[in-house]
């Protein structure tokens, strides 16, 4: 078995909370240790707490958690960035970090000279730079301003300089800080093509935060959870991501209801309001769980405070990061009501859940009839999608939703250029 190329051993790092003492301050106090009085010391907060973990050589290692995690913290003390107050730390190899991309550029220096700058600075010998130059400049997308002054650039340009040189860098371990979201969609994905090459071309070992849980989960071949300083999962992207998504789902879930239980709109033009919203199966059981491919229906009572014509409803599902799942809405139907002022129930059966396992928000729209916004919200409740009979280790590892399928196979005669029908196979509903 190999050394771990990455050794973290009981590392705790404190800091001061408070504003550093002022002359003022630090007259009082001395007065009052002369005078035998006690004085409060500064509290200290740890924002890392006793964290032990080690990782292997071409490991990708994803670390995720809410803000004030310590994620962060723990990538700048890996990139010796900042000493851990207790513990050991261990890095072998040559590390290139990724962390505030851009900062180290020089704003009165050109293009040209930030990249034999800051390429010398992370360990690149001079004929290394000349001779991956072009690459540099081509991969960051300044050919026209390499000459000109980077405090002429725009914040974009100069991170995308920076992810540039950074990714460079022949390193055996590349430490990064939410630099995936760098630039525009297009050069979004190019770094992330980029990071990919590096982790399956090249053999890297990577250590990566961001809160992009999905590009976490497609890059890292593992995944670490961290929340107030310790680490509370590792192991499987898809099992620790899961349940991050979970806790998220968990802490914006309640947050819609006001007075009277009722719901709180994200957008709101004073024409409806919800009073409450009711999930309940075919057996007219209220529940926040429906089992994957079966039937969930939805009452929502409200009040119109003035009459709608034409008035568009849909009802969805949405991920903890607002990704929508699935969305139904009233206006394929060929009655769209009227509704007059006052107070209302509708009810929506939606005939099958087709999203996999997972817990989501309920959303809830109302438009008029130029599809303009009436009223809108989004983690409404809670619903947990389960599989059932269905067993879930045979879903595919990635997407949303999982509809019925129709699979046939077939033979060819060795001798005959023609097919034989075979087998035909189904998933779900034939």
């Amino acid at each position: 078995m190999s050394q771990p190329i990455v050794e973290v051993d009981h590392v705790t790092r404190e800091f001061i909370l408070g504003r550093p003492p002022s002359l003022r301050q630090t007259t009082v106090d001395f007065l009052s240790r002369l005078a035998g009085r006690p004085v409060e010391a500064p509290k200290p907060f740890k924002a890392l707490d006793d964290v032990s973990f080690s990782v292997a050589p071409g490991e990708v290692l994803g670390i995720i958690g809410h803000n004030g995690a310590g994620k962060s913290t723990l990538l700048k003390l890996l990139a010796r960035i900042s000493v851990p107050t207790t513990g050991r730390i261990a890095v072998r190899g040559r590390v290139a970090p990724l962390i505030e991309v851009g900062a180290g550029l020089v704003q009165e220096m050109t293009g040209r000279e930030n990249i034999f700058v800051n390429a010398s600075i992370l360990g690149m010998k001079k004929a290394e730079i000349r001779r991956r130059f072009d690459e540099i400049v081509s991969f960051a997308e300044i050919e026209e301003f390499i000459d000109t002054p980077i405090k002429r650039y725009s914040s974009g340009m100069q991170v995308k300089l920076g992810f540039s040189i950074a990714t460079s860098v022949a390193a055996e371990i590349l430490i990064v800080d939410e630099v995936l979201a760098v630039g525009d969609l297009s050069f979004q994905q190019k770094c992330i093509e980029r990071m990919e090459q590096l982790i399956r071309g090249d053999g890297r070992t990577v250590l990566i935060v961001g809160h992009n849980i999905r590009q976490i989960q497609r890059i890292c071949s593992r995944v670490m959870l961290l929340d107030h300083g310790r680490i509370t999962q590792d192991g499987a992207p898809q099992d620790v991501c899961g349940i991050l998504f979970r806790e998220s789902q968990e802490r914006n879930l309640g947050r819609r209801t006001k007075g009277a239980g009722r719901i709180a709109a994200e957008r709101d033009a004073g024409v409806i309001e919800v009073e409450g919203v009711e999930l309940f199966d075919d057996n007219g059981t209220r529940t926040e769980k429906f089992v994957m491919h079966a039937p969930m229906n939805v009452r929502v009572r409200f009040v119109c405070k003035q009459p709608v014509s034409r008035c568009e409803i849909v009802i969805g599902l949405h991920t903890s990061d607002f990704v929508h799942v699935l969305s139904v809405g009233n206006i394929m139907a060929e009655n769209i009501p009227d509704l007059d002022a006052g107070p209302h129930e509708l009810t929506c059966r939606i005939e099958e859940i087709p999203v996999r396992p997972f817990t989501y928000g309920l959303r809830l729209a109302f438009l008029d009839q130029y599809r303009s916004t009436l009223w809108n919200a989004e983690n409404i409740a809670s619903v947990t999608v389960m599989p059932g009979d269905i067993d879930a280790l045979k879903l595919p590892a990635s997407g949303f939703v999982n509809p019925a399928s129709r699979w046939r196979f077939a033979t060819r005669d060795s001798t005959d250029s023609r097919f034989e029908l075979g087998r035909v196979f189904y998933v779900g509903e034939a």
